[in-house]
């Protein structure tokens, strides 16, 4: 909640001053208090991805609101984002928070990390994903690597081929890890047995 408090004191500064300040705030994503997903008991964190204020400039002034970026997660394989738009920054927040609970996918893992290689893309947004060995770690940054903590992954390797917008950041790894399909499944659509679809080392 500190970080949701030092945003708020930052954005609320700025715009008593009425002075134009710095277009986002981009979070790395500090670790926020577990809550409960509504209707369930798994409890899920939260993180903050970027909070952007945006002036309308109107007869007699200029009228600021905010968009905030959340993503959440069990670090169990369920994961999600959201967006919310409004005056201040608390209730962007919350609106963004529960646009995230309503947007969770199940991302199937093996061992810790993803079944196979795969690329999402998403307008300017192009990153790769590479499964990794135990002990790798998360090699990621940014959005990314908030999403695939909170979706349980420990060891993956990532490479952006393209954008930093944190937005079409988030809408690639989201589409890349939709797009992920497990061992079991594939073995199933192949009619084979999972052993034989495993590389051997």
């Amino acid at each position: 909640m500190s970080e949701e408090i030092s945003v708020i004191e930052e954005f609320e500064t700025e715009g008593a001053d009425n002075k134009k300040g710095p277009r986002g705030k981009k979070g790395g994503g500090a670790p926020a208090p577990k809550k409960k997903a509504p209707g369930t008991g798994t409890e899920l964190e939260e993180r903050v991805v970027a909070v952007n204020r945006v002036a309308k400039v109107v007869k007699g002034g200029r009228r600021f609101s905010f968009s905030a970026l959340m993503i959440v997660g069990d670090k169990k394989g369920k994961v999600g984002y959201g967006l919310g738009k409004a005056k201040e920054v608390p209730e962007a927040i919350r609106k963004a928070t529960q646009e995230a609970y309503k947007n969770m996918i199940t991302v199937p893992l093996d061992n810790g990390t993803i079944p196979h290689e795969i690329m999402g893309e998403f307008d300017a947004g192009k990153i790769l994903f590479k499964p990794a060995a135990n002990g790798t770690g998360v090699k990621a940054a940014g959005a990314c690597r908030s999403i695939l903590e909170l979706a349980g992954v420990n060891n993956i390797l990532t490479k952006s081929l393209r954008g930093n917008n944190p937005h079409n950041v988030v809408k690639a790894t989201f589409k890349a890890l939709r797009e992920l399909r497990s061992v079991e499944a594939i073995a199933k659509a192949r009619d084979k047995d999972v052993k034989g679809l495993r590389a051997k080392n």
